[in-house]
């Protein structure tokens, strides 16, 4: 991961994205480029958006992290695997495209579970994004509504992944790395990565 790779607030529109990751990773695994695979998209409406207007944006998006993981057999699993570790491996890719994505979960909830503090609070989170935003002037010039969006995303991905049972829950569930997922971050030599999934071995 670049550390001078910029912050990037666009997740408050891609978000999560599981089941069109499934379906890009799917295409890209055959080779195709990413125009033929929105034209495909688009032409059996895969996505299922009430309109084409945001097909190509999230596309390309998914397709992005799909090449920001840099593995193949981590898009393979990403692609096929069952849903609970292919949601993770969706999670490792979110955090190698987006920078913001990478310290919140390396951060905020690798630390947490490194000192087995499962409490996850909405104040933890508020400290994550005011460190932020006193660090860098991209960040702090983000409005409290972009915020605020960011931070219902990221909680999310808490939900998505197992990590959190919901919105309201305020410990984090002590859940364990796929088998699939660790060995892509190792071959990838991103163990700085595998906190994030409360691995420490």
């Amino acid at each position: 991961m670049d550390v001078t790779m910029p912050y990037n607030g666009g997740l408050t529109a891609e978000q999560f994205l599981f089941y069109e990751m499934r379906i890009v990773s799917k295409q890209y695994l055959e080779g195709k480029p990413i125009d033929k695979i929105i034209e495909y998209i688009k032409r059996d409406n895969l996505f299922q958006y009430p309109t084409e207007r945001k097909i190509s944006k999230l596309a390309r998006a998914c397709h992005r992290r799909i090449v920001a993981l840099g593995n193949e057999k981590l898009v393979y699993e990403l692609a096929n695997a069952p849903v609970e570790v292919a949601k993770q491996i969706n999670l490792y890719a979110m955090m190698r495209y987006n920078r913001l994505v990478r310290e919140f979960m390396t951060d905020l909830i690798g630390e947490k579970y490194r000192q087995h503090d499962f409490s996850y609070t909405k104040k933890d989170i508020n400290v994550f994004f005011s460190r932020l935003r006193e660090q860098n002037d991209d960040i702090a010039a983000w409005s409290e509504q972009t915020i605020m969006k960011l931070k219902q995303v990221l909680t999310k991905c808490l939900i998505e992944t197992e990590m959190l049972d919901s919105f309201r829950a305020r410990e984090l569930n002590p859940i364990f790395i796929s088998t699939e997922l660790e060995s892509g971050i190792r071959e990838n030599n991103d163990l700085t990565a595998l906190p994030a999934f409360n691995c420490f071995r």
